[in-house]
């Protein structure tokens, strides 16, 4: 292609180009309305060995692993006590997806117990997530397995 000319015209376009671009971006940006809203109902608590107890308004509820060692590729059981309602729960990756592991509840007297196996995965320590529902109430419970 062999260069042009710039003449009044074609100067006069790139002008009126740039301020239409110009104008357009500054109108999305005093315009633009963060749509994306945080759950504010979803309880986090990080599960250890020990466990953990979240508070909510009307009651608490205590999770803690029945397994001694968390390895993958094993059996974990988890226990939720102070809870009449079955709860659902899936099992997801923190550190990398590995997909999406129910967890399958069974009734004891103290409350639930749920039972899991995470992957094996390529690092030697994972961080996983326990994403339970329970009625109206989310909590995500963190939790490391090692290999």
């Amino acid at each position: 292609m062999a260069a042009q000319k710039l003449t009044k015209g074609r100067l006069a376009q790139i002008i009126i180009l740039m301020v239409v671009l110009i104008t357009a971006f500054v109108w999305r940006t005093i315009t633009y309305n963060q749509t994306q809203q945080e759950n504010e109902t979803v309880l986090t608590c990080h599960l250890s060995t020990t466990g953990c107890l979240v508070e909510s308004s009307d009651e608490n509820i205590a999770i803690s692993f029945v397994s001694d060692a968390l390895k993958a590729d094993t059996a974990i059981i988890i226990q939720i006590d102070n809870t009449n309602v079955k709860p659902t729960a899936i099992v997801e990756g923190v550190s990398m997806y590995m997909g999406s592991v129910p967890v399958i509840f069974t009734k004891n007297d103290s409350g639930w117990q749920g039972e899991f196996m995470v992957p094996a995965c390529m690092h030697d320590k994972m961080d996983w997530a326990i994403k339970i529902k329970e009625d109206q109430k989310e909590i995500n419970a963190l939790f490391s397995v090692e290999k």
